[in-house]
């Protein structure tokens, strides 16, 4: 018998993900974020109505979210480092997966024509669209520290930091990056470089990491101005924005940006170089299609020869955090 369920286990991963957004929704793991309590305590905590209370907590707890001893729950270490609205680690989840589901919806048009109603004509015009009003921007910052922030970690443990002094942050959003290479690093200091209206964003989840008095934001357009001098060029979830003319231009800058042995850093999720078995780097290029026409995520075996076509002497792939990878490259 060929068994059907690899296919039943994808339907039901849209129940799985709606369960833990309406957990984020709810608060539950802010609530546990001081230890564990009665199913009753966090119905009154939370609002949640008895009726399905007994199912849906269970749920998290056989989804790996939640523990259960009797009648008490608690948050897993994961949930309560990420999924606490209380800590500047907290993933901010609902925002980053529900803005998908928008797209999502629109694939069968992407797949057809090759972009979405959802999306702009390009990069420039999907930020031109992002950046408009304070909840908009913010909202989009938040979803790239969800993104990023697994990433950001990574890197601040692995990459050998003792080596240089600086680094600026090339379309940091709200500066996940940046923002924990300093706490992990006291010896450096960061710019972070965006658009105008990223500004507030950074600088509140600078001060939120405590680190505010070694970063500061220069606001910028990194196609129409130079960018800041460092001694590491980082580029996180940005290439995959845009063409690869554009993608190549941006690398020359960061190459420009850098002093001989500087590095550039490009933390993506990299699509494997056989393109079967990261299928979150594949995803992630389907959404690119529908919101950024002309932007994709790529292989690392592209990425280490856009790398040499712009003069960067040493190249590497490195795996990061779950789909994500890093590129770096020395000049």
């Amino acid at each position: 018998m060929i068994s059907p369920q690899p296919v039943t286990d994808l339907m039901w991963a849209h129940w799985k993900t709606r369960t833990l957004l309406s957990a984020v929704e709810l608060g539950v793991f802010t609530a546990l974020a001081d230890g564990p309590m009665p199913a009753a305590d966090l119905c009154a905590r939370t609002g949640l109505h008895p009726g399905p209370a007994a199912d849906f907590l269970d749920a998290l707890v056989a989804l790996g979210l939640l523990d259960r001893s009797g009648n008490r729950y608690a948050g897993t270490p994961e949930t309560l480092e990420y999924l606490d609205a209380g800590k500047p680690t907290t993933y901010l989840g609902a925002s980053f997966l529900s803005r998908g589901f928008g797209l999502a919806d629109d694939l069968v048009a992407v797949l057809r024509t090759g972009k979405s109603s959802h999306g702009g004509r390009d990069g420039r015009d999907f930020y031109a669209g992002t950046y408009t009003t304070p909840e908009s921007t913010g909202a989009f910052q938040r979803d790239m520290t969800a993104l990023s922030i697994g990433s950001a970690r990574a890197v601040a443990e692995r990459f050998p930091w003792q080596r240089y002094r600086t680094l600026v942050d090339v379309g940091c959003a709200e500066g996940a990056l940046p923002g924990w290479v300093l706490r992990e690093h006291p010896h450096l200091t960061a710019v972070g470089f965006d658009l105008p209206p990223a500004r507030p964003g950074f600088e509140a989840y600078m001060e939120r990491l405590g680190v505010a008095d070694r970063v500061a934001f220069r606001p910028g357009d990194f196609f129409q101005d130079e960018l800041p001098r460092a001694d590491v060029v980082v580029l996180g979830h940005v290439l995959h924005n845009w063409s690869e003319p554009q993608k190549l231009l941006l690398l020359e800058k960061a190459y420009a940006a850098l002093p001989p042995g500087g590095a550039v850093l490009i933390h993506e999720t990299l699509i494997d170089d056989e393109r079967r078995g990261n299928a979150v780097g594949l995803i992630l290029s389907l959404i690119m299609h529908a919101e950024v026409p002309g932007g994709f995520d790529y292989t690392g075996a592209q990425g280490l020869e856009w790398l040499r076509r712009t003069g960067f002497r040493e190249t590497r792939v490195e795996g990061l955090d779950g789909p994500e990878s890093l590129l770096v490259g020395i000049k």
